[in-house]
């Protein structure tokens, strides 16, 4: 445990919060006083306090510019490691001093809440003492090394010496053998352990018998590195002079030493080995701080899982070719409707809600191949390798689920809990460990659009659906920039003589890799992401300059034709909709009269009299309005009084059973009914999807004005909207 650093007095030993902020050189000037109060006994400099201070006011200032850098980036904390060995704060104490000021007061001296989140600045903090401590530590290696040759050369010298003059050469040994920091062993190349220093027998819990007792070979551990023994058989058949590892050794408390060794062969006058000489280190403290500070770095601070970053690192571990698994199995799981619980009751509740979920979900493991981890707000993942079958993952999924469906006690309150959970299940090294979240992640929604509280298994087909509607969405604002849509036009026949009375525009998208799509496949993304405004004002700007087009050409003859353009919801309730279609009409010189806007009749039956309001005004200026796919919506006649609609588009699932000969009665007389009230309200009856004669002639004989379909023309370029043109059935 590191000592606590003195500071500004307060209850806890720490200020419960920071002064008001002024100048920061004075927040790195406090910072760097506290740091030297702690770390000035520790150090064996020939710098006064005062001087110490000094040096390391620019240190806290590195750390303090490196807790708010954008990207963050530790690495500065390795240079004020580097820097504090430098300055002789060597002592084993010094380090624990070091970290528990950084830890303490960083943060309280050299950070402003107000630009950094505290929980940033303390994850950013404990990732600078990770880099300050892996400094502190490659400095203090290279420097014991260079220690440890030194030594290597003066204790090599010495035993040559002794053979010239023994008493001589065995004092200057002596003095370097005894009063080194480092441990030093000799041994002759049977491995028997000649001789050890104080500081050797010190690191064993100060038993030079237990050392001695054993051979070099003896020293076996279960957490020796790989080829660390055959290193050591390498040096002893004189085909490598030294080698360098770090390893562990068993005291005889039966606790663990850890160490930097590096063990160099010592030959004789001809050249043959004669002993080895082992100089070790003491890095226990240091790899437990490393292990405290790995297992901070990939766990999750609030619920104590496995975080996004072990997770991955399991992930790939996992489908990576020499890791031995076959299949994997993930769950990934997403509570539903959890920042109702952060809005109504609070962070605080929040968290605790998640921290009991993270305890169930944990208790539903139930095999060491089981790997539950949070990634992140309301998200965790369930990892599964080499699942016996797909039911093994299913299963665990369905575990969840029943973990999750009793309430959980919060508040003074039962808070219930649901969850939606995406499944993936497959074979290892078909799919990258992005692309299997992603699957899961997709499944995942699906199952929240199914309602929520329950799982769905990924289904390729529909991963990528998702993935092209993504595509898609991403590239339709270029798409619109590049001109890559059109307009097709579908006549809009009158039924009493079969004459064109106008088209409807309707937009193409010319893909250059799926070809043309229909508006079905992009006006719902258009409309979601609001680009459906500019989309639309573009399809009414071409569609109105087409009907001008007509006009002058004198297609449609002394009647002129109009065009029907679709009005979208979005569009509906855009503020300049009045605006705009005037600016169109005026610059185009179009009639009014000669444009129809369509508007779904969903979208309508909603509106109240303010979102009806721009509609009314283009009604007034002459603009026609249709209500279309009427029937689709659930209104009723009646409620079409109060609607700006001059004509009403029957949907086509009103005149299948039209189609056939003889016609179905029922829908005659609902489509009979229909056209007679609607006439009755003085609105036109137009109907979409006529595709037979017999259909035609069943609508035209119950008085439906107009009609449009694949029996009179299928949607085509504008060139084909003319008399000679236009494929209308024989004998209208």
């Amino acid at each position: 445990m590191s000592p606590t650093p003195q500071g500004p007095p307060a209850a806890s030993g720490r200020p419960l919060a920071p002064e008001a902020p002024g100048d920061p050189h004075d927040g790195y000037r406090r910072f760097a006083r506290i740091w030297s109060r702690a770390v000035y006994p520790a150090t064996a400099t020939s710098m006064t306090r005062t001087e110490f201070e000094e040096y390391l006011l620019p240190l806290a200032r590195t750390l303090g510019e490196a807790l708010h850098a954008r990207p963050f980036d530790p690495s500065p904390g390795r240079g004020v490691g580097a820097a504090l060995v430098e300055a002789h704060c060597t002592a084993p104490e010094a380090l624990p001093q070091v970290l528990g000021v950084v830890d303490a007061y960083l943060l309280l001296y050299c950070s402003d809440p107000a630009v950094l989140p505290t929980e940033d600045g303390r994850a950013r903090c404990a990732r600078l003492q990770h880099a300050v401590s892996a400094g502190f530590a490659r400095a203090l290696q290279e420097r014991t090394r260079s220690e440890q040759e030194a030594l290597a050369r003066s204790a090599l010298a010495a035993r040559e010496s002794a053979e010239k003059a023994l008493h001589e050469s065995e004092t200057r040994f002596r003095a370097v053998f005894e009063g080194a920091t480092v441990g030093i062993g000799i041994a002759d190349m049977d491995g028997t352990i000649l001789d050890i220093n104080s500081a050797l027998a010190k690191m064993f819990g100060g038993s030079e018998q237990h050392v001695r007792s054993r051979r070099v070979s003896d020293w076996v551990h279960p957490d020796d590195a790989p080829g660390v023994w055959r290193f050591h058989e390498e040096l002893v058949r004189g085909e490598r002079d030294h080698y360098r590892v770090e390893k562990p050794y068993t005291r005889s408390d039966g606790t663990v030493l850890w160490t930097n060794l590096t063990v160099s062969l010592l030959r004789g006058p001809d050249g043959e080995p004669r002993y080895m000489l082992a100089l070790m280190e003491d890095i226990t403290e240091r790899r437990l701080l490393n292990l405290r500070l790995r297992y901070e770095a990939t766990h999750d601070a609030l619920t104590d899982l496995p975080n996004r970053t072990l997770f991955f690192e399991r992930l790939e571990h996992v489908l990576s070719p020499c890791s031995g698994v076959a299949r994997i199995g993930l769950c990934y799981l997403d509570l539903d409707g959890f920042k109702t619980v952060n809005d109504s009751l609070g962070h605080s509740v929040g968290d605790r809600l998640l921290v009991n979920v993270a305890e169930r979900l944990q208790g539903c493991v139930a095999s060491p191949r089981h790997m539950v981890a949070r990634i992140g707000g309301d998200e965790f993942v369930a990892l599964v390798s080499d699942p016996a079958s797909r039911s093994e993952v299913t299963d665990l999924a369905r575990r969840a689920l029943d973990a999750l469906s009793c309430p959980i006690a919060l508040a003074g309150r039962e808070l219930p809990v649901r969850a939606s959970i995406g499944v993936v299940e497959g074979p290892v090294g078909e799919l990258t460990p992005a692309e299997v979240l992603r699957s899961a992640d997709i499944t995942m929604y699906r199952a929240k659009a199914g309602g929520g509280n329950r799982y769905e298994l990924a289904d390729p087909d529909c991963d990528a659906r998702t993935i092209s509607r993504h595509m898609l969405t991403t590239h339709l604002p270029a798409a619109l920039e590049g001109e890559e849509f059109f307009i097709e036009y579908q006549p809009l026949v009158r039924m009493e003589d079969g004459s064109v009375e106008g088209a409807e525009a309707l937009v193409r998208w010319a893909h250059p890799l799926h070809g043309v799509l229909g508006p079905d496949r992009f006006i719902p993304l258009a409309e979601h992401t609001g680009l459906i405004v500019p989309l639309g004002r573009w399809v009414l700007e071409q569609a109105v300059r087409q009907a001008c087009e007509w006009q002058v050409r004198g297609i449609g003859g002394s009647r002129p034709l109009r065009v029907n353009v679709n009005l979208s919801p979005r569009q509906l309730h855009h503020p300049e909709l009045v605006a705009e279609t005037v600016a169109v009409l005026e610059e185009a010189g179009l009639d009014p009269a000669s444009l129809c806007l369509e508007v779904t009749e969903s979208a309508l039956i909603r509106a109240d009299d303010a979102e009806l309001k721009p509609l009314r005004r283009l009604a007034d200026l002459g603009v026609r309005i249709a209500l279309d796919d009427f029937g689709t919506g659930y209104s009723n006649l009646a409620s079409l009084r109060r609607l700006p609609a001059s004509t009403l588009k029957l949907d086509r699932s009103f005149t299948q059973g039209l189609q056939q000969d003889p016609a179905d009665p029922v829908d005659l007389r609902v489509v009979e009914g229909i056209v007679s009230l609607a006439h009755a309200l003085e609105l036109a009856v137009t109907v979409e999807g006529v595709e037979t004669a017999a259909q035609a002639d069943q609508l035209r004989k119950l008085g439906c004005d107009s009609a449009q379909g694949w029996y009179y023309a299928r949607p085509g370029p504008p060139e084909r909207l003319s008399s000679r043109a236009l494929p209308l059935a024989a004998g209208q």
